[in-house]
């Protein structure tokens, strides 16, 4: 286990304010290491850059006091056992009053029980499983909240798409067997396709870390769809379509929000080309540009759509204790479920199963080096 947070980054955050100024922790952990360690670590760096920017001006006010702002985060190495070790020690051990981040589903599902024992709230960056905020039964997870849309959302909106835009009548799936985003997403992709009046013909899947997926894709090769639905990671995509390519498979590849990273085009090439995923904002975007540079500035890389989602997570905490004027875990809780905020991932209001709702969904398309805006799509039965 690794901690992420040391004395000094505290001393630099604390400059500027009251050395009497007392602080508010609030926990992170994602994967640092690992597969997803480019998104983990630029959540990390963004949670941190927040503070930095908060602290500079004071710290933080709630109540009229001010608080400075500690974040204390360790890598789960994309593991759901490591992931409740880490809550719990964030809860036990740091008495964190919440906590972001949690960034993928299998992570943060087995998270709920340990949040919702203890009281203390959490709001997930880009877990779009719907048993992240609902148990099996219909219960509401009280203490469990995201930023992003979920997976029943976006598989709506990939699939009416590609009916209704794209014109596309028969569909394949490539799906991580062994990863509740991948599976979820897939099945979602697939109700909706099939409601709009297409067909999904062939559904084909894979094991996590497999790098040879030719036996996969020529099975579907052989039924021929008209388009090729991809809900996964960034690296796997990248893989995937190379190896698609090379099969003859032309057809055009679509995926959720598991695409965008900056890493994306490089290790995929051409073969991305024309193909579209599913986002939660433009990241070139107006609206993206002050946490765009404000990053490059600092670390001297591109942000990664994590950290445009962990933003919007923290500003939901932040702004929750600041409406309840209390740090205690349940009062911000409590606030959570009134949320009413403008994100730079767009509007987010909280309903009642503690989702955001009605959050716009971008289609961005691959041309050339590129991942650029194409348009916002509401899917409408």
């Amino acid at each position: 286990m690794r901690k992420f947070l040391c004395s000094t980054l505290m001393a630099t955050l604390a400059i500027g304010a009251s050395a009497q100024a007392p602080t508010v922790k609030i926990g992170w952990f994602g994967p640092a290491t690992g597969d997803s360690a480019l998104w983990g670590q630029a959540e990390l760096n963004t949670v941190k850059l927040m503070a930095e920017q908060y602290n500079a001006k004071g710290g933080i006010t709630v109540g009229g006091k001010k608080y400075l702002v500690e974040i204390v985060g360790y890598d789960d190495k994309g593991d759901s056992v490591e992931a409740v070790n880490v809550a719990k020690r964030l809860i036990s051990q740091d008495k964190v009053v919440a906590i972001v981040g949690a960034q993928g589903s299998g992570e943060a599902i087995p998270v709920a029980t340990i949040v919702n024992g203890a009281k203390v709230p959490l709001v997930a960056s880009t877990a779009t499983n719907p048993k992240v905020t609902v148990q099996d039964s219909g219960a509401v997870n009280q203490f469990m909240f995201r930023a992003c849309f979920t997976d029943p959302y976006q598989g709506k909106t990939a699939a009416y798409y590609a009916f209704q835009k794209l014109g596309k009548r028969k569909a394949g799936i490539v799906m991580t067997i062994d990863d509740p985003y991948s599976t979820g997403l897939s099945d979602f992709f697939k109700q909706n396709f099939e409601k709009a009046g297409g067909k999904v013909v062939v559904e084909v899947s894979y094991t996590s870390g497999e790098k040879d997926f030719r036996a996969p894709l020529t099975k579907l090769k052989a039924a021929n769809p008209d388009l090729v639905f991809i809900p996964a990671y960034y690296n796997d995509v990248a893989l995937i379509a190379k190896q698609a390519r090379e099969l003859g498979i032309k057809q055009i590849l679509l995926g959720g929000d598991g695409w965008p990273s900056e890493n994306l085009i490089s290790l995929a090439g051409k073969s991305l080309e024309g193909c579209m995923f599913i986002n939660h904002l433009d990241m070139d975007g107006a609206q993206s540009k002050p946490i765009r540079d404000a990053y490059k500035a600092k670390y001297n890389k591109n942000a990664e759509l994590n950290s445009y989602m962990v933003h919007d997570a923290l500003w939901m905490v932040v702004d929750a204790m600041q409406r309840a004027k209390s740090i205690d875990p349940i009062a911000i809780q409590k606030a959570l479920t009134t949320c009413d905020i403008q994100g730079v991932t767009g509007h987010i209001k909280i309903g009642p199963q503690h989702d955001p709702v009605g959050k716009d969904a971008w289609i961005i398309q691959i041309v050339g080096p590129k991942m650029k805006f194409k348009e916002k799509f509401a899917a409408k039965d």
